[in-house]
């Protein structure tokens, strides 16, 4: 038996717009909790970024399916009420407003559960809910760049974005996680919690290896596009068909293999250029060039076939279109 509405019974009320709490009060649908999303009179402006979903925004239809809406003006003392009136009944009240926004009108944690003691509460901010950067406007794409994530996307020569919402996305599901760890504890001492999510603190705990290899390495891995700055072979390869194979070799026990089977040089295996990763990445141009060799006398499907009766990690690049109608997804 599977997971099956394990939160059903749960009240959220989420006051949210653009990504992260929307993915967060998402995943809490999709578990079967009850979501009311709570908008400003005019929208979450989600709503205009395309009209691409039978005249709606695709963007907006991504991130709230599952979930009922309803909009308040908290500047009317009716619209404040209703909203108090919901949180009062609510377990978990979620936002990603500005940090104190709805504190200043008497929406803070320690407030609401003085009412409703068992109600979990979970913003989402850009860089805290205090010190200097609290006020500072954040959307994924800053924070990505603020918190080196395009330091080690990319090519040598270009820094890059991440082409989807990796901060938001992120701070989403890690607040999702978080909020499940409060509903447990909750189970244990009957009091609800305050959770306080930081966009810029979720992106520089994923740039963990990055800032250790910054310290104990020499400094931060080089940007190398689709190839692997300190594995190798760990990349993109071209096939004879013109398409292009991804390889991962994870250990000198693989690499025999890769050796052996699917390049069927075996003494390169114990060349002392490649005999084990250190060596593989300082020579890694002449590496590639046996790849190479190999690989561009290939077709990707065969070559694919090859790797997979080898046991060898590969993959190929697909485009979006490719993953749309993508086998694995049938």
């Amino acid at each position: 038996m599977g997971l099956n509405r394990e939160l059903e019974g749960l009240l959220v009320v989420s006051m949210d717009q653009a990504v992260a709490a929307p993915y967060c009060a998402l995943m809490l649908a999709d578990a079967g909790a009850r979501v009311i999303k709570v908008e400003r009179t005019e929208g979450d402006f989600a709503r205009g970024y395309d009209n691409g979903a039978d005249g709606k925004s695709a963007f907006f239809a991504w991130l709230n399916r599952g979930k009922e809406s309803v909009s308040v003006d908290l500047n009317k003392a009716e619209d404040a009420a209703l909203l108090h009136n919901m949180v009062m009944q609510a377990d978990i009240f979620l936002h990603n407003l500005a940090p104190g926004a709805l504190a200043r009108r008497g929406f803070d944690g320690t407030a609401l559960r003085a009412e409703n003691p068992t109600l979990i509460t979970c913003e989402i901010t850009g860089y805290g809910a205090t010190g200097q950067a609290a006020k500072k406007k954040a959307y994924d794409f800053l924070v990505q760049a603020e918190s080196g994530i395009c330091a080690v996307s990319g090519t040598e020569t270009d820094p890059a974005r991440v082409g989807i919402s990796i901060c938001d996305i992120s701070s989403g599901l890690t607040a999702f996680s978080t909020i499940l760890r409060a509903l447990i504890q909750r189970g244990r001492t009957g009091r609800g919690i305050d959770i306080s999510i930081s966009m810029f603190d979720v992106m520089a705990d994923f740039m963990n290896f990055p800032l250790l290899a910054h310290r104990y390495l020499g400094g931060a891995p080089a940007r190398m596009g689709l190839t692997h700055a300190l594995i190798a072979p760990y990349g993109a390869y071209r096939t004879a068909d013109g398409n292009q194979v991804l390889i991962a070799i994870q250990s000198d026990r693989e690499w025999q293999i890769f050796c052996e089977i699917v390049l069927e040089q075996p003494d390169l295996a114990n060349d002392d250029r490649f005999i084990n990763n250190t060596a593989r990445v300082s020579h890694r141009f002449e590496m590639d060039e046996s790849i190479n060799s190999v690989f561009g006398q290939m077709s990707l499907e065969a070559l694919m076939e090859l790797l997979d009766s080898a046991r060898i990690a590969n993959g190929r690049l697909s485009s979006v279109e490719d993953l749309s109608n993508h086998e694995f997804l049938k």
